[in-house]
């Protein structure tokens, strides 16, 4: 299904579109984690990261604080579930954000919400080294929130993946079923959270319109999709079923017979235009969720 607009022309314009109308609470703000940044000066090299340059990550927190849609998972990378995630804190907590790398980086270990961060030796020497993944490669703190997240949060699909090693960042090492996807939400960031649907059979959701519309009122929604019907031209002929990406779903609105979306797919928002059968046929998972303010 094709969009009725110039899809190139939207997704610039609604990438620069304030996030202030969503009503998520938030702890923290973008003007108070970039005058933080201009308090800190740090040495070119860690004895913690030694393949991370100090410059390269003070300018890639500076470029996510300011342009927090511009996060970007890596091409040909399994990075997907924890590049969404950081839609949570970058958007609503940037500051916590910050302190939390800066510390990691300086001192080789980190807590956020009670959770201790101990790196494996193998990520502290791969943080830096990612090469040909697109702009990832120069961006030193993404490598390092990545590999971290991936490091510290386990699932079953690590069975066989249990340790990084050159190249993990393309594997099941790397990989984020929907489970573990909710319980990094939920532990990290301190959200409630709701969810329905699983990796392998899609949720029995009679009236998803209503119910997507619910969702994006009442918190951050992600959504778990087959992302190559969401991108390949010919629906008909993708033999593939199963989830592999999480979006952000930001406005639904039913014209006709047609649901137009827009959504945050790393680097920018979306706008689309699609039958219901087909919004149906890519979802496996719906999360939606609220800061608990009563969680510190």
């Amino acid at each position: 299904m094709k969009s009725t607009f110039p899809l190139l022309l939207l997704t610039f314009f609604l990438s620069n579109l304030s996030l202030a109308s969503t009503g998520e609470p938030g702890r923290s703000t973008q003007q108070e984690a970039l005058a933080y940044l201009r308090t800190i000066r740090l040495p070119d090299s860690s004895i913690y990261w030694p393949n991370t340059r100090g410059h390269l990550f003070l300018e890639n927190l500076r470029v996510n604080v300011q342009d927090p849609l511009g996060m970007y998972q890596g091409s040909n990378t399994n990075f997907c579930g924890y590049a969404a995630l950081s839609y949570l804190p970058l958007n609503y907590d940037p500051l916590r954000y910050v302190k939390f790398m800066l510390t990691l980086y300086e001192e080789g270990q980190a807590t956020w919400n009670k959770i201790k961060f101990t790196p494996s030796p193998e990520v502290m020497l791969a943080a830096g080294t990612l090469r040909f993944k697109g702009v990832l490669d120069i961006r030193h703190a993404d490598q390092m929130w990545f590999l971290v997240l991936a490091d510290h949060f386990r699932s079953y699909l690590n069975f066989f993946h249990r340790k990084f090693h050159t190249g993990s960042e393309d594997t099941f090492w790397a990989a984020c079923n929907l489970g573990k996807f909710n319980r990094m939400i939920r532990q990290l960031m301190g959200y409630k959270i709701k969810a329905v649907g699983s990796d392998l059979i899609r949720p029995g959701i009679k009236d998803l319109y209503a119910y997507l519309q619910n969702a994006i009122q009442t918190g951050t929604t992600f959504l778990y999709v087959n992302n190559t019907y969401l991108h390949v031209k010919n629906h008909d002929k993708s033999r593939f079923s199963f989830p592999t990406h999480y979006i952000v779903l930001t406005d639904i609105q039913q014209i006709g017979d047609i649901f137009q979306i827009i959504y945050w797919d790393y680097g920018g928002r979306t706008l689309r235009q699609v039958t219901p059968e087909f919004l149906k046929k890519i979802i496996f998972g719906v999360t939606y969720c609220q800061k608990d303010t009563h969680e510190e």
